[in-house]
């Protein structure tokens, strides 16, 4: 009997993988297909005919692209960087609410700007922009990628929220910790790996982003993603396949920074909580023995 069920579930196993190597294959083999042709001579995605790097070096002396990136990159981190101090007050606010049902009204009224499709959304900023006279460019691409950021990082903070122990804050009080000691060196410690992951999710969203920025950009300024949607509109450039070699490689830089990132967060959690539990221990053994 244990024979027989060792071999189904070897079986489960089997069918496992081979379903999960086909989806990765389904996901990865339009990129590779790109990347590959990216080194083609032949200037066209039919015929490989020799090994070249013209496009890149083609994509890295067009001044104007790197301007276009560089707008990418300034956008991107500074709205991640704010939608992530927001985020996190959000969040814990939410999680602070004195009712369950504003607790869940709130949640739910976060989640519907994640829900909502991008054309919405842009269509959104761009007539309240129009009404509060902001011209469109910089300024109005920031706050789109604020705004839409805000919630993917309260989405990505609220379970380390709640998979946090009550009693942890309770040590620390009876510690004697204030409010801002317990929120510095309790709260935000163990929350770090939620808080990294809405950081780069948003990075992530940003970077991508293109429906909502096609809306709110103007003339003067771009992102990659608007740009190259109208690269691909003249006609298919090799460049395009360099370029997008170039951000899927920084990307995946990006994947496996917040990987080392968040690891080292939860080790550093881990430790912050072993500490509180101990010292509250020692604590709550010496006054039974005073």
């Amino acid at each position: 009997m244990d024979a027989l069920e060792s071999r189904r579930g070897s079986r489960v196993l089997s069918a496992g993988n081979v379903y999960l190597a086909v989806v990765f294959l389904l996901l990865y083999a339009p990129i590779l297909y790109l990347i590959y042709y990216s080194f083609n001579s032949g200037g066209n995605m039919h015929t490989f005919e020799s090994f070249t790097l013209e496009w890149y070096g083609q994509v890295l002396q067009d001044t104007r692209l790197i301007i276009i990136v560089l707008n990418t990159v300034v956008i991107a981190l500074l709205s991640s960087a704010i939608a992530t101090v927001v985020g996190v007050a959000g969040a814990l606010a939410i999680h602070n609410a004195r009712s369950r049902r504003l607790r869940n009204t709130l949640f739910t009224l976060n989640n519907v700007m994640i829900v909502s499709p991008d054309v919405i959304i842009g269509a959104s900023f761009l007539m309240l922009f129009a009404m509060a006279g902001i011209t469109l460019g910089f300024t109005s691409v920031l706050l789109s990628h604020i705004a839409f950021s805000v919630p993917i990082v309260v989405l990505m903070v609220m379970p380390k929220l709640q998979e946090m122990s009550p009693t942890l804050i309770d040590a620390a009080h009876d510690l004697g910790a204030e409010s801002w000691d317990v929120l510095s060196r309790v709260i935000i410690p163990y929350i770090t790996p939620g808080i990294l992951a809405g950081f780069f999710m948003a990075l992530t969203y940003s970077l991508d982003d293109f429906a909502v920025t096609f809306f709110v950009t103007g003339q003067g300024f771009s992102t990659l993603s608007v740009e190259i949607y109208s690269m691909a509109k003249q006609g298919i450039s090799l460049t395009i396949n360099a370029l997008s070699t170039l951000v899927f490689l920084v990307t995946l830089g990006l994947v496996v920074v917040y990987y080392v990132i968040t690891t080292k967060g939860a080790e550093a959690a881990r430790r912050a909580s072993r500490v509180i539990s101990s010292a509250a221990r020692s604590n709550a053994g010496s006054e039974v023995k005073a």
